[in-house]
């Protein structure tokens, strides 16, 4: 039997990046690569790129011999800055990546060894291919890229530069996928994708993200639990809102892309929401769905942010009752217009970041305590560690990966030391009930 080739792969990142991974490992193994390792990284904040170059020099160190290979965003928005790295072979667009013959771009195969680069430019691609993975290595969720890309260009971001207007998979072909993964004992599936909620404006018919929500659920019975990563409330849809009440299938944790709890700072991020609108979407939400729970990205530190308007940013937290956070200290990506604007001092940005932190960390432990007592379906991830419907861990004696089990919450403790954008200090959890 012949050995199967030794591909390693490091992800930054969102949850599309780690979909992505897979259909990389994928293509590399049609391609013939063996003896390499994949880094796709994320261009969100510049600490993100600068982990990035650390984790790739890291790889080489420790792996001479195997070929280091970059895609991602950051690799999309200034791929000379990682071809100009000695330890780089390969670096490879966004659309690129997710294509065999991409990997035979390599001297091994022929290649000129100054030919580093293969990035072509994002904005002209047109269509979404649906990817088919069979499942995610090591975990007991499914992930569905169902949408790429984004047709808003908010001040701050640099995404669109690295994948593009907004493009949709076709809703046979995500139906599709969720059936696939299902029958490989997938019991709960994430839709995923950079702005879920402006997805089928491409398609023929534009249909809405709610209308694909009520398909998979109807097309695809035996799925137990169906989840959405971050929405942009604004652009939620009356199916979508239908599904929320209907569906006990569709789970109630809805993660917001936020940004600020400030009008003002909300126009000059050129975001499509005001304050209240999200007040008000997090109420109809709780009307139709009482067990509902809100997570947030945010950011602290915006140019030009005085400290009324931070407050209005911590504010927010208790007037949503929001229960899961993620902080981004503003980072300032080049080629962005609010990179442009007067800049806070970092001192203060980071400082701002803390609080919020500290204040998701209360609105945290008061949502764990308000659920001892409480009954729950709980997804076993490992042995030990769960999540509820709400997504919030729940640590246990025993448990098998992959089963549902259901469990009464005893006791809460809330251990968050969160990073930036939500990451887990090591040796804590972001939370955690018994």
């Amino acid at each position: 039997m012949s050995k199967a080739p030794e591909i390693d792969v490091v992800t930054f990142g969102c949850r599309l990046n780690t979909v992505e991974s897979q259909v990389m490992k994928r293509q590399a193994i049609a391609a013939g690569l063996n003896n390499a390792i994949l880094v796709n990284t994320c261009a969100v904040t510049l600490e993100a790129v600068r982990q990035a170059r650390q984790a790739i020099r890291r790889a080489k160190r420790d792996n001479p011999d195997k070929t280091v290979i970059v895609s991602g965003c950051a690799a999309q928005t200034d791929p000379q800055m990682f071809a100009d790295m000695e330890e780089v072979s390969l670096v490879l667009g966004n659309e690129e990546k997710l294509v065999a013959a991409s990997y035979r771009m390599l001297p091994q195969f022929g290649v000129n060894d100054t030919e580093k680069t293969r990035v072509n430019d994002i904005m002209s691609v047109r269509e979404t291919a649906p990817h088919l993975i069979e499942g995610l290595e090591g975990r007991t969720r499914a992930f569905v890229q169902v949408q790429t890309g984004c047709d808003h260009r908010c001040t701050f971001c640099i995404i669109p530069y690295g994948r593009g207007n907004s493009r949709s998979v076709p809703m046979g072909a995500v139906v599709d996928q969720v059936r696939r993964l299902t029958q490989n004992g997938y019991r709960e599936v994430v839709v995923t994708g950079v702005d879920i909620t402006s997805y089928g404006a491409d398609l023929p018919g534009a249909p809405k993200l709610g209308a694909l929500v009520q398909a998979i659920l109807k097309h695809v019975p035996e799925l137990e639990r169906l989840r959405l990563s971050s929405i942009d409330s604004i652009e939620v849809d009356p199916e979508l809102m239908a599904a929320i009440r209907d569906e006990e299938r569709l789970m109630p944790h809805l993660h917001l892309s936020l940004q600020s709890g400030d009008d003002m700072i909300l126009k000059r991020m050129k975001r499509r929401h005001l304050r209240q609108d999200t007040i008000d979407f997090c109420h109809q939400v709780r009307a139709l769905r009482p067990d509902a729970a809100f997570g947030a990205d945010i950011i602290a530190g915006f140019p030009t942010e005085t400290d009324a308007m931070f407050e209005n940013s911590l504010s927010i937290v208790d007037e949503c009752d929001l229960t899961h956070l993620h902080i981004f200290p503003f980072s300032p990506r080049p080629g962005t217009p609010a990179a442009r604007m007067p800049q806070l001092e970092r001192t203060l940005v980071k400082e701002r970041a803390g609080r919020l932190r500290n204040k998701g960390n209360q609105a945290l432990q008061k949502h764990l305590s308000s659920e001892v007592g409480s009954q729950h379906q709980v997804l076993i991830e490992k042995p030990g560690l769960g999540r509820t419907e709400q997504f919030t861990q729940v640590e246990l004696a025993g448990g098998t990966s992959g089963e549902i089990l259901p469990l009464r919450i005893t006791a809460a403790i809330c251990l968050a030391r969160l990073r930036s954008g939500g990451r887990r200090e090591k040796g804590f959890f972001p939370e955690t009930v018994w």
